[in-house]
């Protein structure tokens, strides 16, 4: 016999998938309105033209355009819904393996030709919805996702979940189909969500369940019980599989079908030896279906998250989260009891996705209850409650014991992003404390290389920098912060507590990447519990000064003029790191000042807004410590003497601020400029005045001069809180530099450095009304030594920054307002 080699243009293809399409249709409408010998004609016409499908693909697969791919899953679509039709009618819907065996009667031998042609079908589905999934149109997005649901719905409800090597190839070709669907949908999941979430649970353990139970939490080992000196030589992994498959009596089964063996073999890129599946006994490679059923439900989860809120007690344990479940098998099922680290992985990634994505549900309704005070109906809050409760148990579990980096990372990610959508103060006062505890525990382990212990150190330095910033903050976690925590019979090192840790990680033989960490741990504390800031201040203001001494970083650029940075200087972990540190210094020198508010005079605008509208307004502002914490339990005793800050802030004018006010970095500048905005009027005015200079030259010099606009914003910050204090107006030059810094920086073309001009100038003009109404003489005896000219450039700048946009519209309305307060 001679081979023709025909080659066919995209034409010819177009109108042959366009032919097989009419002919499946025309087929299968014949078979619905005959008998059994329509169905079987039928049967061989689908066959005939997957045989078609399979050769075209193999020949012109590279080649393939968009169109020809479109044609050619809605032929493989109204295969693959008539193939299901043909099972959901017949007597019997397999034999126990699903594949029939070679002395089967005639009714399983059909059954098992039509697994045969879906098997073959959906691989076929598989390769093309990779290339053409995201082009999709929506209509053929809800013929394939249609299909797809019945032939899953057929599946479980057959109970024809079976564990063989071609029906593992078969699911995990389905699941991949399916998560190619959802991962773009272009309709609505609505009416699915429920039905999948359902059906894909039951493959959490898909392959698990007839062997024996793992040990909890195992670890991947590399022991064999074989002896080297036995395996012979070495074997790739592809050529291991195809070894074994020789063996695998259930494959043998179906050799005579001329689907079994089409596209379902692994790729080379499927067998990995760093993958575990030959250590852990995953003979039928079901770990894959079990990846891709995960990868479902994350996809569901990015598509429409709301949709999934229901169905959280059915992917997440509401109870007993360390114990084996073989059936009705959660998410933490798969984290915690899986043999394959992909399928771990892959679970703390969608658990994380789920919580990331209904963080704000959680923060707002999840609520713990003893099961004692449920009762029989359990509310959806009550129900999030709990499971919150079981993922710290089963996180903190896993993050004391594995020693997996990949894995250890992916644990961390799901901690981090649990503490911050925790309700704490609706769950028992305890699980906070534990947390850091644990965290603790983790910082304190060293018997790692030191790149992974700096690796971890980091990573854990942030969970406890998520933890410290929870509000509002209590007295059990400020137990924690303080006391002998970490230290045990076996503790050899000096650091005692958490804070003695914190402070030791800042020192200068540490990592920078760990420096940062414990910098933006302790400015979490000091915020949230103002008491560390005495603890901390004698070594952080020295390795801060340290830190200033680095005025030119490795990995970063700038020019001489203080131009705008570039990525590189943005990128460098030196600079972070000091930003860092000034940050933390900013905030103890705010909790040494009596910080509370972004300005004096806030209770007189509120006293003032509440003689308007006849209501009680509570203000919180979130740059000031937590004060309230200190009058709620005699254990912290930290004392805001007005001394106290004036001296610190005299000692950092003097030693820190000219070094980061002249740094080369635009980041540096930016946040020791930040440090102003925490002045009160009481350490302001109790400065000596050459210090009082220092900080408002530095500010206008700053706004007028800087080319960097968070420098200049800045700037601009620093400025309106100063502005607020109305004893500003009674100098004779202050006030009008004020002025012209604020008229420049509201020309520039920076969006953020308008807004905070526009916002310093609201302040100037709320410090000379309240001034007026102070002294309850004639506004202009009020303004002090403004002149009408300068009133009249106020009025005009707010005027002019009213025609801006919206943000900027409402702050330069409210300097109008309080302006013509002041001109009545």
């Amino acid at each position: 016999m001679s081979k023709t080699n025909m080659e066919i243009n995209p034409s010819g293809s177009l109108a042959m998938l366009k032919f097989l399409d009419k002919l499946v249709k025309c087929s299968i409408e014949g078979a619905c309105m005959k008998g059994l010998s329509s169905r079987t004609s039928a049967l061989n016409t689908a066959s005939e033209c997957l045989h078609i499908l399979r050769f075209w693909s193999r020949d012109y697969g590279r080649g393939i355009s968009l169109a020809e791919s479109s044609h050619s899953l809605t032929v493989l679509v109204s295969i693959v819904s008539f193939l299901q039709a043909e099972l959901n009618i017949s007597d019997k819907p397999a034999n126990a393996t699903g594949i029939s065996s070679r002395n089967s009667g005639s009714a399983n031998s059909k059954n098992s030709n039509i697994w045969d042609m879906k098997i073959s079908a959906f691989s076929m589905l598989e390769d093309i919805l990779s290339k053409v999934a995201s082009n999709m149109t929506e209509n053929l997005w809800q013929s394939v996702i249609e299909v797809l649901r019945k032939v899953m719905d057929f599946v479980t409800a057959r109970n024809l979940v079976i564990e063989s090597s071609i029906m593992s190839r078969f699911y995990t070709s389905f699941l991949r189909c399916l998560h190619l669907v959802l991962v773009d949908p272009k309709g609505p999941l609505s009416g699915h969500v429920a039905g999948f979430v359902a059906n894909l649970q039951i493959f959490f353990v898909y392959g698990l369940r007839s062997s024996s139970p793992p040990t909890l939490a195992p670890k991947e080992t590399r022991t064999d019980s074989k002896p080297r000196a036995s395996r012979g030589r070495y074997r790739p992994p592809h050529l291991r599989n195809k070894e074994r498959r020789e063996n695998d009596s259930l494959e043998g089964q179906n050799s005579d079908s001329e689907y079994s063996w089409y596209d379902m073999s692994s790729s080379d890129s499927d067998l990995s030896d760093s993958d575990g599946y030959a250590k852990s006994g995953d003979r039928f490679r079901s770990s894959k279906a079990r990846l891709a059923a995960i990868l479902c439900i994350q996809d569901i989860c990015h598509a429409d998250p709301k949709l999934l809120t229901s169905q959280w007690p059915v992917l997440l344990p509401e109870n007993d989260v360390l114990q084996q479940r073989k059936y009705q098998a959660t998410l933490m099922t798969c984290l915690l009891f899986d043999p394959i680290t992909k399928v771990r992985v892959e679970a703390a990634s969608t658990i994380a996705t789920m919580l990331e994505r209904q963080a704000l549900v959680l923060t707002q309704v999840a609520e713990y209850k003893e099961s004692s005070k449920r009762g029989s109906f359990t509310t959806l809050s009550s129900s999030l409650g709990q499971i919150l409760m079981q993922l710290h148990t089963g996180a903190l579990y896993l993050i004391q014991r594995e020693t997996q980096a990949t894995l250890l990372a992916a644990l961390f990610r799901v901690l981090i992003l649990l503490i911050s959508a925790t309700p704490y103060a609706r769950m028992p006062k305890e699980l906070l404390p534990t947390v850091i505890k644990v965290l603790c525990s983790r910082l304190l382990n060293k018997h790692s290389n030191k790149t992974e212990h700096y690796a971890v150190l980091v990573t854990v330095l942030s969970c406890l920098e998520t933890a410290f910033s929870k509000v509002p903050p209590t007295l059990d976690v400020f137990a924690v912060l303080t006391e002998d925590c970490c230290a045990g019979p076996s503790h050899e090192q000096e650091e005692s507590n958490v804070i003695a840790f914190l402070l030791h990680c800042i020192e200068e033989e540490m990592h920078y990447s760990v420096r940062h960490g414990a910098f933006q741990v302790l400015r979490s504390a000091v915020h949230n519990y103002p008491s560390c800031a005495n603890m901390i201040w004698e070594k952080l203001r020295d390795n801060v000064l340290n830190l200033l001494q680095i005025q030119s970083f490795e990995d970063q650029k700038y020019d001489a003029n203080f131009g705008p940075p570039g990525a590189k200087e943005e990128s460098s972990i030196k600079g972070r790191c000091l930003v860092a540190g000034i940050k933390v210094m900013d905030e103890c020198l705010r909790v040494s000042s009596g910080f509370t508010g972004a300005d004096d005079i806030k209770e007189c605008r509120l006293l003032d807004i509440q003689q308007i509208s006849d209501c009680t307004i509570n203000k919180t502002i979130k740059s000031a410590p937590h004060f309230e914490m200190e009058a709620a339990g005699s254990s912290q005793n930290c004392t805001l003497d007005i001394t106290l800050g004036i001296n610190r802030w005299i000692e950092v004018i003097e030693t820190h601020l000219p070094q980061g006010l002249s740094h080369g970095s635009a980041m540096v500048r930016t946040a020791s400029l930040t440090c102003f905005a925490g002045m009160t009027s009481d350490v302001f005015f109790s400065l000596p005045e050459n210090k009082r200079d220092y900080v408002t030259s530095s500010s206008v010099h700053a706004a007028l001069n800087d080319m960097v606009p968070s420098v200049r914003s800045a700037a601009c910050r620093a400025i309106g809180i100063v502005a607020c204090f109305p004893q500003i107006l009674s100098s004779s030059s202050l006030p009008g530099k004020f002025i012209d810094a604020i008229e420049f920086n509201t020309h520039n073309s920076s969006t953020p450095v308008r807004v905070t001009a526009a916002w310093a100038l609201a302040n100037l003009c709320s410090c000379i009304r309240f001034r007026a109404l102070e002294v309850h003489t004639d506004p202009y005896a009020g303004v002090g030594v403004l002149s009408k000219s300068s009133i009249s450039l106020l009025v005009e700048v707010a005027l002019r920054l009213a025609k801006d946009s919206e943000k900027k519209r409402i702050l330069s309305s409210g300097g109008i307002a309080l302006n013509g307060g002041s001109d009545r």
